[in-house]
């Protein structure tokens, strides 16, 4: 699902839950610019999906018109669809670093990033004899959270202690993560999903940190 469709179907299910939402409401709940939210707010009364009525004091309410209805139907259809491919994607790729990890007698693992990957790495890791010690995640540590899971979550992995390896689980800046971790270890004993796409070729940043 590209990012244009998750933005509607974000607007339309606002708009359905709340028809006295606000253009900044919107913005902030789906977490773009306020630009952007008026943007794709004119363009769904343009298309029709969403019908506006001023109601004083200077104030706009908004409806979904039954072509908006259809259309969050056939957007959430899609996104199901596609969280549904995703989850089974990274499920396999998690199961197939798992099983390296058994054949390399890597038993100790810290996950690298607070998410829905690491959410599914975690699930997948009770089939194996690994165990999962913990998470490095500064950012989601430094909110105030120091758990995901039941799992303790630091900002640096030298805080988990001793691990055989490090699974990056970051979806934001995977990339960024990996980088940081074979900094810090032998490159084998650093594992990466496919679904996350992070290219084992690219030149080492000794400064970037996991989980920033």
């Amino acid at each position: 699902m590209d990012q244009e469709a998750e933005i509607t179907l974000g607007l339309l299910q606002a708009v359905h839950e709340n028809d006295s939402l606000t253009q900044r409401s919107v913005a902030q709940d789906l977490g773009i610019a306020l630009g952007l939210a008026n943007a794709y707010l004119k363009r769904c009364v343009k298309k029709g999906l969403i019908k506006v009525q001023q109601a004083p004091p200077n104030r706009y309410a908004y409806y979904l018109t039954p072509q908006g209805f259809t259309e969050k139907s056939r957007l959430t259809a899609e996104y199901l669809s596609y969280s549904f491919s995703v989850f089974r994607r990274a499920r396999a790729d998690c199961e197939a670093v798992f099983e390296d990890c058994v054949r390399r007698g890597r038993n100790r693992v810290a996950l690298c990033g607070v998410g829905d990957v690491a959410e599914i790495a975690i699930l997948c890791a009770r089939e194996f004899p690994v165990e999962i010690v913990g998470l490095v995640d500064r950012s989601y540590r430094e909110s105030g959270n120091g758990s995901f899971h039941d799992l303790p979550v630091e900002r640096y992995l030298i805080e988990l202690g001793a691990v055989d390896a490090a699974m990056v689980t970051d979806m934001k800046d995977a990339q960024a993560v990996f980088e940081g971790l074979r900094a810090q270890m032998p490159e084998d004993r650093v594992l990466t999903p496919a679904v996350l796409r992070v290219s084992r070729k690219a030149a080492a940043a000794p400064d970037a940190e996991p989980g920033a």
